[in-house]
């Protein structure tokens, strides 16, 4: 052994009360959330940026977005197309544009857009 080693002073192993460890596991375990739900929140505004672009793309929509109305789905429809929106019963959509006759462009709150019938929704 090397002389370093020979004159190491080795420390005891305190213990620490079960109930101490337990409060102090939980409280960094709430920190943890917070900053887990921060992740998640960025992650969501990156995917809803990456949804407005392959919006933009796809619907050629240049112009601003924003909300004309808020309407309620009220039965679910699967899409037929890719330019349209799967809906389910009970969704809130937000009405971007009143692009077609019996069609509007909406977006849900997963942040994704499409056409959806005037007929499935209900505005208040």
């Amino acid at each position: 052994r090397g002389k370093d080693e020979k004159y190491k002073v080795r420390m005891p192993k305190f213990r620490v009360a079960r109930e101490y460890k337990d409060k102090r596991r939980s409280i960094d375990d709430g920190e943890r959330n917070i900053f887990k739900f921060k992740k998640s929140r960025e992650e969501k505004s990156k995917k809803m940026e990456k949804e407005e672009k392959l919006f933009r793309e796809t619907f050629m929509y240049d112009k601003e977005i924003r909300v004309l109305a808020t309407a309620t789905a009220e039965r679910s429809v699967p899409s037929q197309r890719r330019a349209d929106l799967p809906v389910t019963a009970g969704e809130q959509l937000d009405v971007i544009d009143a692009a077609r006759g019996h069609a509007v462009i909406c977006r849900n709150a997963q942040g994704r857009y499409g056409y959806v019938l005037v007929e499935h929704l209900n505005f208040r």
